[in-house]
């Protein structure tokens, strides 16, 4: 008899045991998302080479459309030429410069003479009057030259900002994917129009990804950035291992279609799990179950 309550003490305490070691494992149901982006076409125009298919698997910095910049590159020919010409105006300009400071100094020095010659009675008041008025108007020429050359300088450095721009959009023609993925959208064939900002395609990126579940406030203490979580998905006996990205510091009212084991907890928390997905074996809206210790 002494026996058999001995042994039913070791079992109650191993259970005992078991229990505590997962009594704070929690677990919650979520859905895989990789990273989404609609990718635009920053110049508007007719798309003369589309180089990717939806399904097709790309690389950050491929080739994925060509727009025509036609159009654009005669405007950059305009530009080019106007500068070409602002250049010649502005040589011209520094020489009548030149010319008027020239004439100014020799005006100014004539003038100094004569005013000495007259306070010695050895000039007339006519001569001084007549070098008062020629001193004048090379003073206005003077400041005229100035201005005309900060004039084309301004004229200049508006044409170099409208060739910039015209440089980026012929640039932006070329549409370059940001990141690597699959093309899950393709909103444009080739020889259609696209205008300016329209998406183009969109890519989601698989290689990391996040799954968002919803925790009660009671569990919340326990949660911290970092934490393993341990992913499971249908059909696979495969146990993945993700890391806690970003938790809500508000509450939120519970979605209706998530499901929470406190579901007297009508307030819950996001938080969002990444998932590091190098093989390729997840797949964006997977439904996965994910626990947390």
């Amino acid at each position: 008899m002494k026996i058999k309550i001995i042994s039913l003490l070791i079992i109650i305490s191993f259970w005992g045991l078991s229990c505590s070691d997962h009594s704070d494992q929690k677990n919650f149901t979520g859905v895989l998302e990789g990273t989404s982006v609609q990718l635009p076409a920053l110049t508007g125009g007719q798309i003369l080479v589309m180089k990717v298919d939806e399904g097709q698997q790309i690389s950050e910095g491929d080739t994925l459309a060509l727009i025509d910049t036609l159009e654009l590159s005669l405007q950059l020919l305009l530009i080019k030429t106007d500068l070409y010409n602002l250049d010649i105006k502005m040589n011209l300009a520094r020489l009548t410069l030149a010319q008027t400071k020239s004439d100014l100094e020799y005006i100014k020095n004539k003038h100094e003479r004569i005013k000495i010659l007259y306070r010695k009675n050895t000039s007339t008041k006519q001569t001084l009057d007549d070098l008062t008025n020629q001193l004048q108007r090379s003073e206005t020429n003077n400041a005229n030259a100035r201005q005309n050359i900060l004039s084309i300088s301004v004229e200049k450095e508006k044409l170099l900002i409208q060739k910039k721009l015209l440089e980026k959009k012929i640039s932006d023609a070329i549409i370059i994917s940001p990141l690597s993925g699959i093309i899950t959208s393709k909103y444009f064939e080739q020889s259609e129009a696209v205008s300016p900002m329209a998406p183009i395609v969109e890519i989601i990126n698989l290689e990391v990804m996040d799954i968002k579940i919803y925790i009660s406030e009671k569990l919340l203490p326990h949660i911290q950035y970092g934490q393993k979580a341990s992913i499971r998905i249908d059909g696979s006996d495969e146990i993945f291992t993700g890391k806690i990205s970003w938790i809500s510091p508000k509450a939120e009212f519970t979605p209706k279609s998530i499901l929470t084991e406190e579901t007297r907890t009508s307030l819950v928390y996001a938080v969002n799990v990444k998932i590091a997905n190098q093989d390729g074996i997840l797949k964006h809206g997977m439904p996965v179950e994910v626990l947390l210790q």
